[in-house]
């Protein structure tokens, strides 16, 4: 694995240096968000993926619009377990809520 210098000389992982970049530039947050949003097929799965026609955060609030009535009435009744996986994924602070449009 990369490694980089810190100021004492020290060696660290290359992913450790980056996560103290984003907190100390305070971007960590957009940074997260931003990757859920990319792998919002990962998580959501290939045939909810086809039909998102928008997908958003705003407030630590996901905002999903499907095409399907069906696929949003199952989001519905899943978003409780979707939220607990994108908070193990990408920690608490990313998204709190989620709104099915």
């Amino acid at each position: 694995m990369a490694k980089s210098q810190n100021e004492e000389g020290n060696t660290q992982h290359i992913g450790q240096a980056i996560q103290q970049l984003l907190s100390r530039y305070h971007i960590k947050a957009k940074f997260d968000e931003a990757n859920l949003l990319a792998s919002w097929e990962k998580f959501a799965g290939k045939p909810v993926a086809k039909r998102t026609k928008k997908l958003y955060i705003r407030g630590k609030v996901l905002f999903v619009e499907l095409e399907s009535p069906s696929m949003k009435n199952d989001l519905n009744l899943h978003k409780a377990q979707i939220i607990e996986i994108l908070q193990k994924e990408f920690g608490k602070d990313v998204v709190k809520e989620i709104v099915i449009m």
